[in-house]
């Protein structure tokens, strides 16, 4: 700016620059508010499949982070929530088997019906998890879905749920390494926030765009 600028147009501009910071600051704490909010909630309405999002395997043995995932999804089948469970997440080069088939080996070793699981092993980040897990579920003539992954991963997990055509809500898994320490959590809320918007706005997975922290990973 030269000095000879009019100073209502200094002024406008800094409200200009003022406003947009404060704009910018209302959206990013909102989102981070309900990230936080979702995580909190624990729904149990009854649905026609319950959807667990896959996380790290090591030769078909699901880590801490995904049988805590696994784990819960059963109580809630056992519970009557849902009368099937949809196992997701694809594998690693390498690798033997899916996250997916890891969580349907270890949910018959538990005693759930080898029927009543379906594995869906596509997909190597949330977005495309969801996707190929929404088209199983619609083959199936189901639409609603409970939806089993950490508390942080809810928000985000629900809403491209939603945007794939499916009725969902979610259950939280409360166990495991991510939900541990308060330091641990902060991380997660500020890595989710970042990951929710960044989908909002660009439609595309979240995961690997920069920020530290895969939810997906067994950290």
């Amino acid at each position: 700016m030269t000095q000879d600028e009019p100073r209502p147009v200094r002024r406008s501009l800094r409200r200009f620059v003022l406003g947009v910071f404060l704009v910018g600051l209302l959206v990013v704490g909102g989102t981070s508010f309900r990230v936080w909010q979702v995580a909190r909630g624990d729904d149990r309405t009854p649905a026609d499949v319950v959807l667990v999002l896959g996380a790290a395997q090591y030769a078909g043995t699901p880590s801490k982070v995904l049988e805590a995932r696994l784990r819960h999804a059963k109580e809630l089948y056992d519970e009557g929530v849902a009368p099937y469970i949809v196992t997701t997440g694809g594998n690693q080069p390498g690798d033997t088997y899916t996250e997916a088939t890891a969580g349907v080996r270890w949910l018959t070793g538990q005693g759930v019906p080898e029927d009543h699981v379906i594995a869906v092993g596509e997909g190597n980040d949330t977005l495309g998890s969801i996707e190929a897990a929404a088209e199983k579920i619609h083959e199936h003539g189901w639409k609603s879905v409970v939806i089993v992954s950490d508390p942080w991963h809810s928000l985000r997990a629900r809403t491209m749920a939603s945007d794939a055509g499916l009725d969902a809500w979610t259950s939280p898994t409360h166990s495991g390494p991510i939900v541990q320490t308060r330091e641990t959590q902060i991380r997660y809320i500020l890595y989710e926030t970042a990951a929710l918007l960044y989908y909002r706005a660009t439609n595309a997975p979240a995961e690997n765009f920069g920020v530290p922290g895969n939810v997906g990973a067994d950290k």
